[in-house]
């Protein structure tokens, strides 16, 4: 028979003095006050006191003393590795590991009213109505024409054009007969559109200590007033909205107001680039190379960035560990302008827009109307295209101004013969511009100039 450890074969041995009596046979052991109930025939023994309690059945068995705990069911031993690599797109390291946080968690930052939806990029803000800006109808329109020029002056025009060229001579302008002068005009439409628009965003700068206020909500994005340096003039400028500034510790170094030194890793030292970190280098000595001692710290040598320290200063706090954030109001004024140029003559328009020309309507409105009275037809069609779709075009910007012009540039079609040939060019705008792509000259190496 099995001794299960009873002082007599067959028979317990007797309780000791102080010791609770046996229970009786056929009835279960009973736990006196306070203790654990005794376990049953064929459970394991008791834990001792301090020790974890049983585990459940099926379970595995507890760990020992100094051994890691128990892994959870994903991270059973399967045979395969405890702990798969990270994923592409995972965390892979502390923040003093190498990632940076680029800015703060938007939880983070404060809820500040009327600015609900500011994140670190620019959001660009609806402007308030302003259809009161649009008034009524010019009762006239008034016109003005220009004039034409004589033959002495398309000679002179086209003199002091070959003089400015380096390689054309003045001995075709100077020969030439001028046959005849075609006068027209260019009709140089232009529509500008000034308008304003504004965008929020959250920037920080180093806190240099001192009290950061509030003395109430922050106005509008809207409501704080801002006037351009000048009308028509395409310009910026950033601005703080007040009541929105707080300070936060600084999210690249977590307030320390260092990082780790990405040279050295925060080592403090790297490889000596002389011998490699391997303590020695070569050196020819009496036509021979040989392997000598590099004079280094054993292969290391002191990390120039850090200077030794493993760290660096937070550039973006600059070492003092804490940003003041605060809202960033961008106010743009752009100059919309759009264009069109109608002519009869076989002059570019590109050339046509490089000029100036005889001023004959101009008018400046808040909103302006479409030109219906001018006497080009097409210069009052593309005039109501433009300011139609301007008008729907910058939902997203508040046009403070407008401004339409309609110059006439005056063209003159030169016809000329040269050495029995016939040929033209062209003067055009008030700078007398010349346009002569045939002339009859030679650059000094001999070839036509077309």
């Amino acid at each position: 028979m099995e001794n299960k450890g009873y002082g007599t074969t067959g028979a317990p041995p007797y309780p000791q003095p102080g010791a609770p009596p046996y229970p009786q046979s056929g009835t279960p052991p009973y736990p006196q006050p306070g203790a654990p109930s005794y376990p049953q025939p064929g459970a394991p023994p008791y834990p001792q006191p301090g020790a974890p309690p049983y585990p459940q059945s099926g379970a595995p068995p507890y760990p020992q003393s100094g051994a890691p705990p128990y892994p959870t069911s994903g991270n059973m031993d399967t045979g395969m590795a405890s702990f798969p690599p990270p994923t592409e797109g995972s965390y892979q390291g502390t923040q003093d590991q190498g990632v940076e946080p680029s800015c703060p968690p938007i939880e983070t930052m404060d809820q500040v009213p009327g600015y609900n939806n500011v994140g670190f990029e620019g959001v660009a803000l609806p402007p308030p109505s302003y259809d009161e800006a649009i008034g009524q109808r010019p009762e006239t329109e008034v016109f003005k024409s220009t004039g034409t020029i004589s033959a002495e002056d398309a000679r002179e025009a086209i003199l002091e054009h070959a003089r400015n060229k380096c390689c054309w001579g003045t001995g075709p302008a100077e020969k030439m007969t001028i046959n005849d002068l075609v006068s027209s005009s260019a009709y140089h439409y232009t529509l500008e559109t000034f308008a304003e628009s504004r965008t929020t965003k959250w920037v920080s700068e180093p806190f240099n200590a001192g009290n950061v206020y509030v003395t109430g909500n922050p106005p509008g994005p809207w409501d704080i007033p801002a006037n351009p340096p000048q009308m028509f003039k395409s310009s910026k400028i950033d601005m703080e909205v007040p009541n929105t500034a707080s300070v936060k510790p600084c999210h690249r170094c977590q307030g320390i107001g260092s990082t780790r030194c990405g040279f050295c890793f925060g080592a403090g030292r790297r490889n000596c680039i002389r011998c490699g970190g391997s303590g020695r280098r070569s050196e020819f000595r009496d036509g021979t190379e040989q392997r000598v001692s590099c004079g280094c710290m054993g292969g290391q040598e002191i990390c120039s960035s850090c200077n030794g320290r493993g760290r660096n200063d937070c550039h973006k706090c600059r070492g003092r560990g804490t940003l003041r954030w605060f809202i960033q109001l961008t106010v743009k004024w752009v100059n919309h302008v759009v264009s069109h140029v109608e002519q009869r003559s076989s002059l570019p328009n590109e050339l046509v827009r490089e000029v100036t020309g005889e001023m004959a309507f101009e008018e400046t409105y808040p909103r302006v109307w479409p030109i219906a009275t001018f006497p080009v037809r097409e210069i009052n069609e593309r005039s109501k295209d433009f300011v139609t779709l301007h008008s729907t075009k910058f939902n997203m910007e508040k046009i403070l101004m407008q401004r339409q012009r309609v110059q006439t540039v005056p063209v003159t079609q030169v016809l000329y013969s040269y050495k029995d040939k016939s040929r033209e060019y062209f003067v055009f705008g008030l700078e007398h511009k010349v346009h002569a792509p045939d002339y009859p000259a030679s650059c000094c190496c001999g070839c036509s100039i077309l």
